[in-house]
């Protein structure tokens, strides 16, 4: 298979178009469209139950979708198996054998692909301070993460699918893991990062997509999303404190205050932690 790059003419390592599965009549995910150049950090950001967990299994073919259409690495998406080699997936809850030890569920992954990682197996350990002797049940959340961290990176993937992968990790862990994370990028690796957490994406994303409700909100770049004319204003009158968002031009603002007894007003820019609760509270379908 040809590496994708992001200089190629279709360099997309994941594309996913009006996708739609619904668990009889619950909706998972209703309409999600968005597109993952290669060698990118991609964020999937979105609350708990916006549909961030059934996209991704829809794109690894662990259940079927009513509609759309998805290709990962430039081909088209059929059969898990075809594509084991070269994806790497860390899901949100790590579920592993319970009796068996640490060491042979990292070497019984390698087998699952028919890959020798041996050698990056052992230092993605050593990293991750992991204790490859003792059993699955013995093991801390964080340290059931960090298995599931070198089960997901051991074979150097193309492109590395990862659901809220930080969860369970104590802090100093989580930086640990980003800059795993970012080494395997700089090195070629497309990630596709699903979270609730923004600070996570702001950091670490190039760009990224909002999802609401099963539907995408809004996908851009990190820097265009953080510069938008919407504005917080504050405004002091009559002893009683106004506070609204605002997207009009200043020159409106100022006329419609015109006249009005305004003891103050505080006009700022939101922070992209507040415009993404922004598109958060919109109505679904909102942009």
């Amino acid at each position: 298979m040809k590496k994708l790059t992001m200089k190629d003419d279709k360099g997309y390592a994941i594309e996913i178009e009006h996708l739609q599965k619904y668990y009889k009549k619950h909706k998972g995910v209703d309409d999600i469209s968005l597109k993952v150049k290669a060698g990118e950090i991609y964020g999937f950001l979105g609350p708990n139950g916006a549909g961030k967990s059934t996209t991704i299994r829809c794109m690894l073919g662990l259940i079927q979708y009513q509609k759309g259409n998805i290709k990962l690495l430039g081909n088209e998406y059929h059969s898990p198996s075809e594509m084991r080699a070269h994806i790497g997936y860390m899901p949100s809850e790590t579920m592993f054998y319970p009796t068996m030890k640490v060491k042979d569920v990292i070497q019984l992954a390698a087998d699952a692909r028919k890959l020798n990682c041996k050698k990056e197996s052992n230092r993605l350990c050593e990293i991750l301070e992991v204790p490859l002797e003792k059993k699955v049940e013995e093991l801390s959340l964080g340290n059931r993460k960090k298995v599931s961290i070198i089960c997901a990176l051991q074979h150097k993937p193309e492109l590395l699918i990862l659901d809220e992968p930080t969860s369970g990790l104590d802090p100093l862990m989580q930086e640990t893991f980003f800059n795993i994370l970012k080494e395997a990028n700089q090195n070629g690796t497309t990630c596709f990062l699903s979270s609730h957490v923004l600070s996570e994406v702001k950091k670490y994303c190039t760009r990224a997509a909002i999802i609401k409700n099963g539907c995408v909100l809004k996908e851009d770049s990190i820097e265009k999303m953080s510069h938008t004319n919407l504005r917080f204003v504050k405004i002091w009158h009559n002893n009683k404190v106004e506070t609204f968002s605002y997207t009009g031009s200043m020159k409106e603002l100022i006329h419609k205050l015109d006249g009005q007894s305004v003891d103050d007003v505080l006009i700022e820019e939101p922070s992209l932690d507040e415009l993404f609760i922004h598109y958060y509270n919109k109505n679904e379908g909102g942009k």
